[in-house]
């Protein structure tokens, strides 16, 4: 009767120890994960790696560049980038100016970034390319941070 006791009282003890563990990441994890993907999302436009890029949308995707209707859905996203790979060649780097968890599965990151960008069609040298985005994430049920909506607008001046 004394062995069932004590593992009832030790059983009790680390309980709580178990469910701190099971609890959400903390908010600087959190800013940690969401970094570690934009500086993915930074490699896969660079490279215009379309699977890579796909890799960091989230199932219901929603991607609204400027000057163009939204892609709603990862076979419009997918489209989407592909006619931005086949026109253009981008070499960009992110700034990250706010990483901001919302709740257990959702946050969002604000960025800005600047390169060039290079038409691929013709000889034109490459322009200088700005933007400032907004990233709107969702934890998905692998843990993975993915980029549920991404709006951006340009920061150059127009020509």
């Amino acid at each position: 009767m004394r062995i069932p006791l004590i593992t009832l009282f030790l059983g009790a003890l680390l309980l709580p120890l178990a469910a701190q563990a099971a609890t959400p990441a903390t908010e600087e994890a959190v800013k940690a994960q969401v970094t570690q993907q934009l500086k993915r999302y930074e490699t896969a436009l660079n490279a215009s790696d379309l699977d890579q890029v796909m890799s960091l949308y989230a199932r219901d995707a929603v991607f609204m560049p400027q000057n163009s209707p939204p892609a709603v859905g990862r076979d419009a996203v997918r489209a989407a980038y592909r006619q931005v790979f086949d026109l253009i060649k981008l070499d960009v780097r992110f700034t990250l100016d706010e990483i901001q968890p919302l709740s257990r599965d959702w946050a969002f990151a604000r960025t800005r970034s600047n390169g060039t960008v290079k038409l691929l069609k013709g000889d034109q040298p490459a322009s200088a390319e700005g933007n400032q985005e907004v990233f709107l994430l969702h934890r998905e049920a692998d843990g993975q941070w993915r980029f549920a909506r991404y709006i951006f607008a340009s920061t150059q001046p127009p020509k």
